[in-house]
Order: structure tokens, then C-alpha cells, then sequence
């Protein structure tokens, strides 16, 4: 965000409740609070090395700086802050205080009289060009310039800050002293509503310049890095107005305040407040000042550029070509390349779903490359990289491609797409099914957001690619029981809808799974119709799920969705099966395979072979089906879910089962002997995920063969578990052997 231009200055002394333009030409002036301030700073001056220690010394002077810059605060809460840091030095500034505000007018004069002497001699206490200097020079300059009748206002207010200061330390020793014996918990907690209450008056005047460049700069960093640490959007919102109110020209604020509204997915508010800043840009003249004539058609021209942006973000396509056409002219006219490149990059944002859009992004990249933005060709290697992958490109190609795109990020410190680009390459191997490497690279973002510290110690752990790294980690550790982290953004909520959703569907509790629908459709509608069809197949109603999977066959095969088109093949085909059709099953299942192969989806067509393995298996062919796991399984353990090891185990065991029955009566004995241990297995895996229905399955299957084999001790233990599982989990009625 553009810093506060100089002409956007502040003044308290208002007309009729109306804020001027600075008449006396300086950016700050004196306030109570302020003149605490200056007392302490007096304070510190004139206080010897050995009165205070070192350690309260740097207390202090890191205390300093926020007391300048930040807002005006209660006298009690600047009290404690200085108790916090040296006792001693914070009776003797509440003492000073004290004798001015109860004293008369003469002895604030004096004291500005005073303070001019900081400066004087050879050597002075403060240096002019220092921090505290300036902000010394700045007081008393805007001391100097007040009128008589402005001098008596400051020293009302300074008695009425003083009056409301020991009020609030009187009500503050009561409290402590009435509510001893009632415990910390409640106290805590009158402490939290009078910090509120603190921030409210605090906040409720016009803030300086300073001041308000300093609450933007932070605000505006803290949306972009660590959202949880800034204000709420109402307490955000409530501060812009407030500073707005006292000029409505701050064009920073309306940029700010567009920001916020971006956070709460505010569609009217953050328009109106995106063309109030470029309207407030062009009329203080800061655009044409910094950039001469070319500065009013280079606001127009990115303005309408970010109000395709914007449009764009919610989704308005229409109207954003209309922005993006209008940013294209005006920047043609210019004959600015830099916004025409702009431009470039989002008409491919806009027409990605065309067939050709890969020209129009490989023409981009070069372009960036030519006029030197290596951020813009870095962003359009990514999106390349993303396009190939979904095309079915090997996976050593797009790496080779990301690792250009790094040398580009760490030639030009560009950290943010550093973070990009790990999370892309999660996405990649987490689409390729190789979930180790998914594991390692999104493990890998996580340590180097957790290392590296921006701004004042503030993480980046607000960004897209930290959310998705996390996701990624979500899903590949949701398996495990256990409670899953969640949060505010979009992508979030659907990751931790769809944990609770398989969650819910591994226990068997379908009526759960039903009512998480409607918030996974509310995020993501091809998500949500999915698992509606899966909850509806899990009731048996085969109907219902089987038009549901059709309609969103075609949808997905209009749309190119091939991961999601390959889960709804696998699903009707499932519903073949269960319906005692699996010869029509087979059709759909090599269509998936062919896809998945195609793309090189190795873990969608492991989980096919699995299928197809399932589909031999009903057919009567087990020895076919064995063979064909023996392709699929490999991948599966090494790289699948806990949950998916579980079901390629328990069908190896079942196959083993099917194929013993022409045995001989050793080896019969033998195969099944086999068959129990993969079991064990099987079983050993579903426990992980605490998935009862099942080892319900599994020990039924265990039950029957150890009475094949006369083993009755064992055979009354599977029973028994069998039994109690039987009772607690509903039943469909659907034959095992139907069910993978």
C-alpha cells in the first residue's frame, strides 16, 4: 500500500466539527496524552545511569517506540506499561503529571519552556535528527503555534485525561481488593472488558498522520501475513470510519477499508471502497505529483484493472472483460507495458477454460521476461505448470519447470513465490498419488514460514500456499483420530468439512455425513453432489445416487474435471456391483482406468485395479483377480491412504479364499491360513482409522474360517467381537462379499 501522502494531514482543532486542512504546516500536534509522553521522555533524561538498571533501561527504550507511533491510550493503561518496565520511573512521571494537572496553566508552559533545553550544550541529552528528537521538535513546534484560547482547551483536556486516569486506578484498587477472595478467573476477565473499553477511547478522536500511517502500514501487513492478529473486520471497520470521518479524502484508508471488506467476501462495500481510493488518488493530486501528467490516465487505467481483479474474485466474469477491456485501452493509449502485461496475465485468468489458453500464457511469460517483472513470469511458469499437470505431463518435466521458476524467486528475493512454488509441487505429487513426497514438500513449507519471520516478527502463515501445504497435511494425517484444525478461509472449511465427512462415513454414521453435505455443496458445489451421491449409495438408494452420478458425469466431463470425472466412474460402477450387475461395471471401470492412466493418476488407477481386482472377484475368475492386484497393491501401501491398505488387504484375503476352493485339502488349509494373516492386517489398518463397520466386515470373514479350519477358541473370539460391533453399527442389509 502507497504511503500517506504529505498533504493529508490532520488537525484536531476543528470548525463547526469540521477537520481542515493543516493550516500551520506541521504533521502532528500536542495532546494529553502526548505530554505524558513527553514527561516520561523528560523523566528518562534526567534520571542518572545508576538510578535506573540496564535491563529497565532497554525495557524502556523499546517501549518508546510504540508510545510514539501507535494511538493515544488511557493514562492508567500508559502507567502500567511503564510499571511494567521500571517501577521506580513510573511513580516519578505519575507524579509530575499529578502536579501539572492540579496545578495552573503557568506550570505546562514551563514545562514546555523547559524542554527546549534538551537540545542545548555540547553535548546535548537528545540529538535533533534522533527518533525522540524529531518527535521533541515536532511538540514544540506545534506548542508554539497554538493560540492562547487553544492553550487553555489543551490544559482543560489535560486535567480531564489526568481526572479519568485516577478514577480508573482508584476503581482498579477497589476491584483488586473486593474480588481477592473470588479467584483469578474473574478478574481476568473485568481486565479483558476494560482493555475494550481502553481501545473504544482510545481510539475515539482523530489520530496524526504518524499515527495513522503507522495503524495502516500494521493493519495492512497483518491482513497479508497473519490475519488472527489483526483487528476483527467490525473493530477494523469501525477505526477506518472513525478516520475517515475526520478526512474523508485519506485515500489510504478506502484502500484498507476495501481489503477488510475483501475478508468478510463483501461484494458492494469492497467495489465502493476500491473506487473511492483511486477517486481520493487522483483528486490530491498524489499520482500526477509523483509521475507528472501521466500520473491521472495511470490511475484510471489501474483502477479499472483492479476492478476486473476484484470482479474476477467473486466470480462476475462478465464484468470483469468489461474492466479489463477498458484497463487495455487507456493502457494502449499510455503506451504503459507494464499495465498491458497486467492485463495479459488476467485475460488468461478470465479464459483459462479455453482450449488455446496455453498461448495466450506462454506469450505472457515471455513478455514478463522481456520487460524485466519477474514476479508476473514467475506466476506464469506456475500456471503453466499447473495446466501441464492437469494435461497428464510427466512429472520430472514440470519439476525441471519449477526449478527455473525458483532460480527466478531466490535471484529476486521473491519469497512469496517461493512459498507458491512448494505448494505446487505438493499438489503434484499429492495428484500423482505419491504421498510421501507431498508429505515432504509440505512439510518443508511449514519449517520455512515457521524460520523466517517478516515484519516485526510476524509470520506468513495467512497465505494461500501455507493454507494449502496445511490442507495437504490435514488430509494425508486425517486418517489418524484425533481433532483437525480449522479455520476461516474457504479452503479450510471445505478440508475440514470433507475430514468430518469421511470421518463420519468410516463410522458408518451416514445421517453425520447427510447434514455435512450442505456446507461441503456451499464451497464447492461438484464437491458437495458427490458426496450427496455417496451418502445416498451408503443408504441403499441406488436410484437416487445412480442420477445424481450421471448428471455430474456430464457436468465434470464438460468442465475437463478428469480426477473428479475417474471418482464418479469408480462410484457407478460401485453401484453395478451392489446391484448384482457387474459385467455393466466393467465398462465404467476400464474408461476410468484408461483416464487415469492417461493423466498419470497413479493413485486413482491403483485404486482401479482395485476395482477391477473387486469386479473379477464377484465374476467367479479370484485367480485373474489376484494376479491383477499384484499390479496394484505396490503403490497402494507404499503411497495410499491407511484406509485404502486396509481394503486392498482384506480383498488380497478374500481373492485367496475364493481361489483355495479347488484345493487340495494342505493346501486349502495353507491358503486360508494365509488368508487370516492378511486379514490380521487388514484389520490391524482399519483400527488405525477407527473404521468399526469394517472390522465388523473383517472379523465376520475371520469368524467363518476358523471354523473352516477348526479353530473354535478363536472362532467364539471373532464371533463375540462381531456380535458387539453388530449391535452398535446399523445394518443395510448388503451381502459382504458385495461390498470392497
Amino acid at each position: 500500500m502507497a504511503s500517506v501522502h504529505e498533504s493529508l494531514y490532520f488537525n484536531p482543532m476543528m470548525t463547526n466539527g469540521v477537520v481542515h486542512a493543516n493550516v500551520f504546516g506541521i504533521k502532528d500536534w500536542v495532546t494529553p496524552y502526548k505530554i505524558a509522553v513527553l514527561v516520561l521522555l523528560n523523566e528518562m533524561s534526567r534520571t542518572g545511569e545508576g538510578a535506573v538498571s540496564l535491563m529497565e533501561r532497554r525495557r524502556l527504550n523499546q517501549l518508546l517506540l510504540p508510545l510514539l507511533q501507535g494511538p493515544d491510550i488511557t493514562l492508567s493503561k500508559l502507567y502500567k506499561l511503564i510499571e511494567e518496565s521500571c517501577p521506580q520511573l513510573a511513580n516519578s512521571v505519575q507524579i509530575r503529571i499529578k502536579l501539572m494537572a492540579e496545578g495552573e496553566l503557568k506550570d505546562m508552559e514551563q514545562f514546555f519552556d523547559d524542554l527546549s533545553d534538551s537540545f542545548s550544550g555540547t553535548e546535548p541529552e537528545v540529538h535533533k535528527t534522533s527518533v525522540v528528537g524529531l518527535f521533541l521538535r515536532h511538540m514544540i513546534l506545534a506548542y508554539s503555534k497554538l493560540s492562547f484560547s487553544q492553550v487553555f482547551k489543551l490544559y482543560t483536556a489535560l486535567q480531564q485525561y489526568f481526572q479519568n486516569g485516577e478514577k480508573k486506578t482508584v476503581e482498579d484498587a477497589d476491584m483488586e481488593l473486593t474480588s481477592r477472595d473470588e479467584g483469578e478467573r474473574k478478574m481476568e476477565k473485568e481486565e479483558l472488558d476494560v482493555s475494550v473499553r481502553e481501545e473504544e477511547v482510545s481510539c475515539s478522536g482523530p489520530l496524526s498522520q504518524k499515527q495513522a500511517e503507522f495503524f495502516l502500514s500494521q493493519q495492512a501487513s497483518l491482513l497479508k501475513n497473519d490475519e488472527t492478529k489483526a483487528l476483527t473486520p467490525a473493530s477494523l471497520q469501525k477505526e477506518l470510519n472513525n478516520l475517515l470521518k475526520f478526512n474523508p479524502d485519506f485515500a489510504e484508508a478506502h484502500y484498507l477499508s476495501y481489503l477488510n471488506n475483501l475478508r468478510v467476501q463483501d461484494v458492494f462495500s469492497s467495489t465502493h471502497s476500491l473506487l473511492h481510493y483511486f477517486d481520493r488518488l487522483i483528486l490530491t493530486g498524489a499520482e500526477s505529483k509523483s509521475n507528472g501528467e501521466e500520473g491521472y490516465g495511470r490511475s484510471l487505467r489501474y483502477a479499472a484493472l483492479n476492478l476486473a481483479a476484484l470482479h474476477c474474485r467473486f466470480g462476475h466474469y462478465q464484468q470483469a472483460e468489461l474492466a479489463l477491456q477498458e484497463a487495455i485501452r487507456i493502457a494502449q493509449e499510455s503506451n504503459d507495458h507494464v499495465c498491458l502485461q497486467h492485463c495479459l496475465s488476467w485475460l488468461y485468468v478470465l479464459g483459462q477454460k479455453r482450449s488455446d489458453s496455453y498461448v495466450l500464457l506462454e506469450h505472457s511469460v515471455k513478455k514478463a521476461v522481456h520487460f524485466g517483472l519477474p514476479y508476473l513470469a514467475s506466476l506464469g511458469i506456475q500456471s503453466l505448470v499447473q495446466q501441464r499437470a492437469f494435461a497428464g505431463k510427466t512429472a520430472n518435466k514440470l519439476m525441471d519447470a519449477l526449478k527455473d521458476s525458483d532460480l527466478l524467486h531466490w535471484k529476486h528475493s521473491l519469497s512469496e513465490l517461493i512459498d507458491i512454488s512448494i505448494a505446487q509441487k505438493t499438489a503434484i505429487w499429492r495428484l500423482y498419488g505419491r504421498s510421501t513426497m507431498a508429505l515432504q514438500q509440505a512439510q518443508m513449507l511449514l519449517s520455512m514460514n515457521s524460520l523466517e519471520a517478516v515484519n516485526a516478527g510476524v509470520q506468513q502463515n495467512n497465505t494461500e500456499s501455507f493454507a494449502v501445504a496445511l490442507c495437504h497435511l490435514a488430509e494425508l494425517h486425517a486418517e489418524w483420530p484425533g481433532p483437525c484444525a480449522s479455520g476461516a478461509m474457504e479452503l479450510w472449511m471445505l478440508c475440514d468439512q470433507k475430514i468430518q465427512f469421511d470421518r463420519a462415513m468410516n463410522d458408518g454414521k451416514y445421517h453425520l455425513a447427510d447434514s455435512l453435505v450442505t456446507g461441503i455443496t456451499a464451497l464447492n458445489s461438484i464437491e458437495g453432489v458427490y458426496r450427496k451421491a455417496v451418502v445416498l449409495q451408503a443408504q441403499n438408494q441406488m436410484s437416487e445416487a445412480h442420477k445424481l452420478l450421471q448428471k455430474l458425469l456430464v457436468h465434470c466431463q464438460k468442465l475437463k474435471n478428469t480426477e473428479m470425472v475417474i471418482s464418479v466412474l469408480l462410484s457407478v460402477a460401485e453401484l453395478y456391483w451392489r446391484s448384482s450387475s457387474p459385467t455393466i461395471a466393467l465398462p465404467m471401470l476400464l474408461q476410468a482406468l484408461a483416464l487415469s492412466k492417461e493423466y498419470r493418476l497413479q493413485y486413482l488407477a491403483s485404486e482401479t485395479v482395485l476395482n477391477l481386482a473387486f469386479a473379477q472377484l464377484i465374476l467367479g475368475i479370484p485367480e485373474q483377480a489376484l494376479s491383477l492386484l499384484h499390479m496394484a497393491i505396490e503403490p497402494i501401501l507404499a503411497d495410499g491412504a491407511i484406509l485404502d491398505k486396509g481394503r486392498a488387504m482384506f480383498l488380497v484375503a478374500k481373492c485367496q479364499v475364493a481361489s483355495a476352493a479347488s484345493y487340495d485339502q494342505p493346501k486349502k488349509a495353507e491358503a486360508l491360513e494365509a488368508a487370516i494373516e492378511n486379514l490380521n492386517e487388514a484389520k490391524n489398518y482399519f483400527a488405525k482409522v477407527d473404521c468399526k463397520e469394517r472390522i465388523r466386515d473383517v472379523v465376520y470373514f475371520q469368524a467363518r474360517l476358523y471354523h473352516t479350519l477348526g479353530k473354535t477358541q478363536e472362532r467364539n473370539r471373532c464371533a463375540m467381537l462381531f456380535r458387539q460391533l453388530h449391535q452398535e453399527l446399523p445394518s443395510h442389509g448388503v451381502p459382504l462379499i458385495n461390498h470392497l
